[in-house]
């Protein structure tokens, strides 16, 4: 089944930088921060006041009817109008398909977060009978995967993989893999997230694993910088269409990019921590390179997971030049667009994609804002502050998570 080729046909996201794709990539070639403070929660008492929220979204024209959309949680708002977006953006849905060969697969790194927290205060405050009937089926992390196939008569593969922020790349790459393997001849695939709650805050922030820098919020996520001091929390989604290369051929589909490569491993290192020296993190770049069938040199970009924490930045760079030996310093060009969006979560991977996607089209780069001060343990170039107009031929995502989950798409122009 190797021979089975994979393509891109359709994007769908809604981010902090706007809520659909081209708003998003235009935010990120125009290096504009999408922080600010959060205004979905009162934050008195956090430490933390700044998040990259998705603004101005109304979920009510993704879903049949109001009542609908009200037994969904915020996480699966995100994902489905996402998810419909890229199937729309694909044409799938009106071409003469078998159904029972498209595949779903929408993951989420926390699920119904906000649904969990909005019912447990009812249960203390009030009584057990006033828990929602929906409080289960809006929590779980399967759910949006689940309407949407029921939505749309989707009836090959449907899971729902939940490895924290590697989430989306595992969702897109395991939906390659089953495409590849004959199981399906096509996916709608990617993540979404939406725990700016007053649990996922305080949790993330008594890690310390989030930026205070309260006062300046665009200037809060800067990856690769000597004065990073945790990450941004970010919602949103991402999320695409896969097919095999012939069943989108014989619709007229418009090919984005091929999905050629896809690796993924642990770090098998630390609960929260990754491995110091990038380990797992380049064996799973490799693993990519090596089903794309690419050398190093063949890749012109890559989207850094990059997250601003200051052990991931610098054991990603470890991890960068242990895969791409001395290409990594010689021309390939890196870049952290979660200095603009903030950390997605589960979502990071799919919104990333698209950042990766949008390079290849349109032969620019997305820059790292806010790289004042390059952290010297950080030596590669991160085309900081400007996008920079550059042929991309192929590109590769990385998104890695807590557990020591990672995973990296590798994605090649389709000639």
């Amino acid at each position: 089944m190797e021979n089975r080729r994979v393509v891109i046909t359709g994007l769908g996201a809604l981010s902090p930088l706007g809520n659909d794709v081209s708003s998003t990539w235009d935010g990120m070639k125009n290096g504009r921060s999408g922080i600010g403070l959060i205004g979905s929660m009162d934050t008195t008492d956090y430490a933390v006041k700044i998040a990259g929220e998705v603004k101005g979204f109304d979920p009510k024209p993704f879903f049949k009817t109001p009542k609908d959309a009200r037994r969904m949680d915020r996480y699966a708002h995100l994902g489905i109008a996402a998810a419909k977006m890229a199937l729309d953006d694909s044409g799938l849905n009106e071409a003469e398909i078998d159904r029972n060969r498209v595949g779903v697969m929408l993951g989420s790194g926390i699920g119904g977060l906000g649904t969990l927290e909005d019912n447990h205060t009812a249960l203390l405050q009030k009584s057990p009978s006033r828990v929602s009937p929906f409080t289960i089926p809006m929590m779980i992390s399967n759910i949006a995967s689940g309407v949407f196939s029921i939505e749309y008569g989707f009836g090959g593969p449907n899971m729902a993989i939940v490895t924290a922020c590697a989430t989306a790349n595992h969702s897109i790459g395991e939906a390659w893999r089953m495409i590849k393997f004959g199981d399906a001849d096509a996916f709608v695939a990617g993540g979404s997230e939406a725990s700016i709650r007053p649990m996922g805050l305080a949790g993330f922030m008594n890690m310390k694993a989030l930026s205070t820098r309260n006062e300046d919020p665009t200037a809060a996520s800067r990856p690769f910088d000597v004065g990073r001091d945790g990450f941004v929390m970010g919602e949103g989604a991402g999320v695409v269409v896969i097919e095999e290369l012939e069943h989108a051929k014989a619709r007229g589909a418009n090919i984005l990019a091929e999905l050629s490569g896809y690796g993924l491993s642990a770090d098998a290192y630390h609960l929260t921590s990754p491995h110091p020296e990038g380990d797992g993190a380049a064996r799973c770049m490799d693993m990519a390179l090596k089903h794309a069938g690419l050398n190093a040199e063949d890749v012109q970009y890559v989207n850094a997971h990059g997250t601003s924490t200051p052990q991931g930045d610098v054991c990603e760079s470890k991890a960068i030049q242990k895969s791409f030996g001395a290409w990594a310093n010689d021309g390939l060009v890196v870049s952290s667009t979660k200095s603009m969006t903030g950390h997605l979560l589960g979502a990071a991977g799919g919104v990333e994609l698209l950042a990766c996607l949008m390079a290849m089209r349109d032969g620019v780069i997305p820059p790292t804002i806010n790289l004042d001060d390059q952290d010297p343990n950080c030596p590669l170039d991160y085309c900081a502050h400007t996008a920079r107009e550059m042929e991309v031929k192929a590109a590769l995502s990385n998104s890695f998570g807590f557990g020591g989950h990672n995973a990296s798409l590798l994605i090649t122009k389709f000639l």
